[in-house]
């Protein structure tokens, strides 16, 4: 019997690429079921989610807001920056007050990290000096002067000082600080709603056997993920891909919908996002 192909988008980085190791290097049975990887910039996936093109692909918990009728999300396959996140960093430190009025390079307009900055400012996109650039060209943006600050995300968030670059704030501790502790959720994977529900759960079964693998074989599956690690070697690469694979990342657990509701609501109520859907999760 032929295989159903589905198509499996995720970003070009080392915790997208552990967390689906199992399945790019065919260490699960995956019967009847074959995935093609599609390895694209976060921006990028989101986009192609409003357009309902993957079968399943990891998205920003901010764009999901915009295609919960497409899709639904998978239990597993979080990103939670648990007391770390996005940060804003620049040549020189800044407060809030001016980096508000600085140039801002953001790895895109649908990501998480762009809605939690706008909460931290307290003004739209529109109030704001905002210049797209894919997420591994904002260190060259500011360091070419193109931009004031930038607003980082992956691995960026280990190597900035390497850049000679100052933190001005990281989103994940303020957003800790605000939430009575919780995580500042990210990102996560979503499938599209055409397929039957007992498929949904198939998938969802699979994907989170591949994490699993990935933390039970640990030093293969880092391994693997260095040919994503831009300016890393195996410690600060592993160190990376722990800050973003973890228990978080098998199961959201309730703090971990509860963060997801707050950060929707919150986008809602500022007037970022059209709506705080309900969250329809794969079970």
């Amino acid at each position: 019997m032929e295989s159903l192909s589905l198509t499996l988008g995720h970003s070009p980085d080392p915790d997208d690429a552990f967390m689906f190791y199992a399945l790019a290097k065919d260490r699960l049975p995956t019967p009847g079921l074959r995935f093609e990887h599609i390895l694209q910039d976060i921006q990028t996936l989101n986009e192609r989610a409003t357009r309902g093109e993957l079968d399943i692909s990891a998205i920003s918990i901010h764009a999901y807001a915009h295609v919960s009728e497409t899709y639904a999300l998978l239990s597993s396959g979080a990103s939670m920056g648990d007391g770390y996140g996005p940060m804003l960093v620049s040549p020189r430190r800044m407060g809030r007050d001016e980096v508000a009025r600085s140039r801002i390079a953001v790895p895109g307009r649908m990501t998480s990290a762009f809605l939690a900055l706008q909460l931290w400012l307290g003004r739209r996109a529109e109030e704001l000096d905002i210049l797209v650039v894919p997420f591994d060209q904002i260190f060259a943006a500011v360091k070419r002067g193109e931009a004031d600050v930038g607003l980082i995300i992956h691995e960026g968030q280990l190597t900035y000082r390497n850049e000679g670059l100052e933190l001005c704030e990281d989103l994940g501790i303020w957003w800790g600080h605000e939430n009575d502790g919780l995580p500042l959720p990210l990102g996560g994977n979503v499938i599209h709603k055409r397929h039957a529900p007992e498929l949904r759960r198939r998938v969802s079964d699979i994907l989170t056997a591949s994490i699993r693998y990935s933390l039970d074989h640990r030093p293969e599956a880092v391994a693997h993920s260095l040919q994503w690690a831009r300016d890393m070697g195996a410690e600060l690469a592993d160190r990376f891909v722990g800050m973003y694979v973890n228990h978080w990342t098998l199961d959201y657990g309730e703090k971990g919908r509860e963060s997801i509701r707050r950060f929707l609501a919150r986008g809602q109520t500022m007037g970022v996002i059209p709506k705080a859907p309900p969250l329809e999760f794969v079970i």
